[in-house]
């Protein structure tokens, strides 16, 4: 019999429809990295680190006009229950590609022309969502590595499970719903920078499930900002400054 994933409203993780799972974001974690980040929803993790701008090489990948983004994105062989082969696969080469795509409408490439700027991911656990943790973590390492950013790029998914339109797919929702979607966005612009979809939904239930990933985005922003702000004791000092006045 099919595993009744919703009942009486509530998803098999205890969440409602439009609830996200819980969120962890750390700044600053890698000591030999430029930047570096850990994004955590629910039982996937994500770290990131940035190395550069620095030298290209091989030197002909190198733009004469911009540097370049190079991300790679590998998930650990212990990150779920059945081990992984070491190394890239096809998967994670797609996956690295469309995150470097969800972050370059972010960064002034154009700044630091001939160079390179390295982004490594990697997922130390697993539940479903690893590219919307791996997207949020270098996100925020890049900006810890001090790389110029019009904003940061928050990510989210929304989906389909037995009927329902749902906020942040994770688990056996993964597996045995009807759809994924997985979401990048850039805020200040209102940009969508990914947009992808496993399954199958009429052109409603495709709006009714965007909107809901993009709400889920404006949270995961917050969280984003909030791990910058104690990272540089942002807070705290605009504290300091009320208790002066």
């Amino acid at each position: 019999m099919e595993e009744q994933l919703i009942k009486n409203g509530i998803r098999y993780d205890g969440r409602k429809f439009d609830e996200l799972r819980p969120i962890e974001a750390k700044v600053g974690i890698l000591k030999n990295a430029d930047g570096s980040a850990m994004f955590r929803l629910g039982n996937t993790v994500a770290i990131a680190g940035v190395f550069g701008p620095r030298k290209v090489f091989p030197k002909h990948e190198e733009e004469v006009d911009k540097a370049v983004l190079r991300a790679r994105y590998v998930m650990a062989p212990f990150a779920t229950s059945d081990r992984g082969r070491p190394g890239p696969s096809r998967r994670s080469t797609e996956i690295s590609m469309v995150t470097r795509k969800a972050l370059i409408p972010i960064i002034f490439l154009d700044e630091f022309p001939k160079t390179a700027i390295d982004l490594h991911i990697e997922v130390l656990e697993a539940d479903a969502s690893t590219r919307i943790a791996g997207i949020n973590a270098a996100s925020l390492a890049l900006a810890d590595a001090g790389v110029p950013m019009r904003d940061l790029v928050c990510a989210c998914s929304a989906g389909k499970v037995q009927g329902h339109v749902v906020l942040d797919i994770a688990g056996k929702e993964d597996t045995e719903g009807e759809l994924d979607l997985p979401v990048a966005y850039y805020p200040k612009k209102k940009q969508i920078t990914l947009l992808q979809m496993d399954g199958i939904a009429k052109n409603e239930e495709v709006k009714a499930i965007i909107k809901l990933a993009l709400k889920g985005c404006e949270k995961v922003y917050e969280a984003q900002k909030n791990a910058l702000k104690s990272r540089y004791g942002i807070e705290e000092e605009h504290k300091s400054e009320k208790v002066i006045e």
